[in-house]
């Protein structure tokens, strides 16, 4: 199967998360509103009430993403990941998503205890990265390394993934296992993956530009229908701060910019929602199809493990524990 027909047949997937990922930021964007109206028509606290709604909104957010978002982003992973080992996919590619997310992670907390790792072992690899430019420049050194660790986070996230693949694919090997398989496979043909930064970076731009533009300038234009809302909460913030040693920044006082950062910053939150759901997809295809393409021919060994132990506390704790 080509890039495109696996990206095609596993599109059930994105569906199915953008509209469970809708209906959470429809329900923070709810709280926020909500707790603002009440508290500012009852003791004229709208601030307060929009913060405890935002809490709300972000805990309500959190359980979904947990508990269901991720289940249908492992099992688009799993379908892909069979789409490029075998070469086809079942009619029914959600059912058989969902029943291979269940046979290689019986619990939620099982599959967050892979994924957890294999951050660990990138994300401790990203500071040291920041660690050594400090060492050698200084501040300035630091903050070149924050940016270089903050790009690598963003390819780390794809690695991820692509190791979550790797341990649908080695199904007949333990998980804690296939995940150690999974990060050695990342330093052993890092040249062969390092030809997809590209288009990771590219793609993502270009998404953020027209997605996250086209939303920001409609929930401006959502917003300048209600200016005495954003007058009555940048009041309320000049009064919360009017004993305060630094006046707050301009945009939070000023009503015409206070609207437009809420817009921004919305609009960043529908960007980032319709870009994993759809667009990363699409671009994890090609990637995770050369990370296994990699490693089929060249399956880590026990003794390739010793590779990253010194690297990374979370790998050799996890080398550990096979024994």
């Amino acid at each position: 199967m080509t890039n495109k027909e696996i990206y095609k047949k596993t599109l059930v997937f994105s569906a199915k998360r953008l509209l469970v990922d809708s209906i959470g930021v429809i329900l923070l964007v709810g709280m926020c509103f909500l707790g603002f109206i009440i508290l500012d028509k009852t003791v004229d606290q709208g601030l307060i009430g929009l913060i405890i709604g935002l809490i709300v909104g972000i805990i309500i957010m959190a359980i979904i993403s947990h508990f269901i978002s991720y289940a249908l982003k492992a099992g688009q992973i799993a379908m892909m990941t069979r789409g490029i080992t075998e070469g086809a996919l079942p009619d029914n590619v959600y059912a058989e998503g969902k029943a291979i997310v269940k046979k290689r992670f019986t619990t939620v907390a099982a599959y967050y205890a892979v994924t957890s790792v294999i951050k660990g072992i990138f994300n401790q690899l990203g500071k040291g990265i920041t660690a050594v430019g400090e060492m050698v420049g200084g501040d300035a050194g630091g903050t070149i390394g924050s940016a270089i660790s903050s790009a690598i986070q963003v390819v780390v996230a794809y690695l991820c993934d692509c190791c979550l693949g790797w341990v649908f694919y080695r199904e007949g090997t333990s998980a804690a296992k296939a995940t150690c398989e999974g990060a050695v496979l990342f330093f052993k043909h890092g040249k062969t993956l390092a030809k997809n930064v590209g288009r990771i970076f590219g793609m993502g731009l270009l998404s953020l530009l027209v997605i996250g533009g086209a939303f920001t300038g409609i929930f401006y234009l959502i917003f300048m229908l209600m200016p005495s809302a954003f007058t009555a909460l940048s009041n309320e913030i000049i009064q919360l701060t009017a004993d305060a040693e630094s006046a707050p920044p301009e945009f939070l006082t000023n009503p015409n910019l206070l609207m437009l950062v809420a817009a921004i910053v919305l609009g960043v939150i529908v960007w980032n929602i319709i870009h994993s759901t759809f667009i990363r997809p699409f671009i994890l295809t090609g990637v995770l199809r050369n990370y296994i393409e990699s490693g089929k021919n060249d399956i880590p060994s026990e003794s390739s493990f010793s590779m990253l132990d010194s690297k990374s506390a979370k790998f050799a704790k996890l080398h550990r524990e096979l024994g």
